[in-house]
């Protein structure tokens, strides 16, 4: 695996480019400040017209054009809205407006991965992907500092196309930190397995299930909460900054024995059976089939399950908990 430095790029060659950012949310904001910040004089956020996020890219001094202006203006066009919206917005703005000569970027690999958006032969296409939110490759990069970013290209038409890559992650901050050379394949299956086992589906399911468990016998539910989501981020931290094992060693040794000797029996060969599943799901494009079929059906399934999520006791209660601890929205990054 190759790991790319600030010493491997040349800055000025997206200096030199125009750089338009198609949305304006945690990574668009992000990487638009960011670039004009490095020096790219040229920087332009694309947003549908009408779009309430205008008013926070023109205040802080970043020129506004609908996506279809940009695609025609822009040398680099990162594309950063929903997964889900992409292909409609490139089949009907974009591709028939794209500039002769222009590189197309993404941070995700989904719909280039999966063929949703099938770019003209003499375009490039490359990815850049932070890995963290857009409010912390915002702050890294205010401290002098960065965040890792994958790099990958899937087209390299002009023959330049990873040098360009390497550029725009360097102008962001990346570069400081180190930037992972890999595929658009690898970088969208792994993502969306680690979603969907570890990240959101596993995560969310273990501690509904715990919390469930505690309440049906007989515990409160504030202590259920307390013990089975609040106190996970004391952990996730630990694991963030030292790893597996010296955050073992940071646990009571009660804790820690538990951990030993319980887990394998909690995630046994059944969990990793389904993991499987799985990633067969994810690598054989059904879900990515199952997931433009829900957009296309307007998410009523989508919806569905995510008011039913909203309504469950824990929300409830953890509500309630949180507003007893003021630090926590204090501490909370601002969107």
């Amino acid at each position: 695996m190759r790991v790319y430095y600030d010493r491997d790029a040349d800055v000025n060659v997206i200096k030199g480019r125009k750089v338009a950012i198609l949305g304006y949310g945690n990574q668009g904001r992000a990487h638009a400040q960011n670039l004009r910040d490095s020096g790219v004089r040229e920087v332009a956020v694309a947003l549908r017209p009408g779009s309430a996020a205008a008013e926070g890219a023109a205040s802080a001094n970043l020129a506004v054009m609908t996506p279809a202006e940009a695609a025609g203006w822009a040398d680099v066009l990162m594309i950063l809205i929903p997964d889900e919206l992409q292909a409609k917005v490139y089949a009907e703005e974009i591709a028939p407006n794209l500039k002769d000569g222009a590189a197309l970027a993404f941070a995700h690999g989904f719909n280039i991965h999966f063929r949703l958006i099938e770019p003209r032969p003499e375009v490039d296409v490359f990815m850049i992907a932070p890995k963290g939110p857009g409010h912390t490759v915002r702050s890294e990069y205010l401290r002098g500092a960065g965040v890792p970013c994958l790099v990958a290209v899937d087209r390299d038409a002009s023959g330049n196309a990873l040098e360009i890559a390497l550029s725009y992650a360097s102008a962001i901050g990346g570069g400081r930190a180190g930037v992972i050379e890999t595929t658009f394949k690898e970088e969208c299956e792994t993502d969306l397995f680690g979603e969907q086992t570890v990240l959101c589906a596993g995560l969310n399911e273990l501690i509904l299930s715990a919390f469930e468990t505690l309440v049906e016998g007989g515990y409160a539910p504030e202590m259920a909460y307390f013990e089975c989501l609040h106190e996970v981020k004391l952990v996730v931290d630990l694991l963030y900054e030292r790893g597996m094992a010296r955050t073992r060693r940071a646990c009571s040794n009660t804790a820690e024995y538990g951990d030993y000797t319980r887990g394998r029996r909690l995630i046994g060969p059944g969990v990793r059976q389904e993991m499987k599943r799985i990633l067969e799901e994810i690598q054989s494009g059904s879900f990515a089939r199952e997931w433009v079929l829900e957009n296309a059906a307007g998410q009523a399934s989508f919806k569905a399950m995510r008011r039913r999520a909203a309504e469950h006791p824990i929300e409830e209660v953890g509500e309630r908990l949180r507003a007893m601890m003021p630090w926590i929205a204090e501490n909370a990054p601002k969107a």
